[in-house]
């Protein structure tokens, strides 16, 4: 019973990479060009002090509240 559902979910897996028309080229798949190394720096920093600054925003927030 395991071993054909393991099949099954090969055999559909591989078939989805097949068909699924993506050629394997890095970056198709993601929501923002790979063209401009520029832009994507100034991205990727922004995203960056974003997640790692926002809980220390949020506790100067609070301690000057009243």
């Amino acid at each position: 019973m395991l071993g054909r559902s393991s099949v099954i979910a090969r055999n559909f897996s591989q078939s989805m990479v097949r068909y699924s028309g993506h050629g394997g080229v890095p970056g198709e798949n993601l929501p923002f060009s790979l063209q401009n190394k520029y832009r994507i720096t100034a991205l990727f920093t922004v995203f960056c002090m974003l997640g790692f600054g926002a809980p220390f925003l949020v506790v100067r927030h609070q301690l000057l509240k009243k």
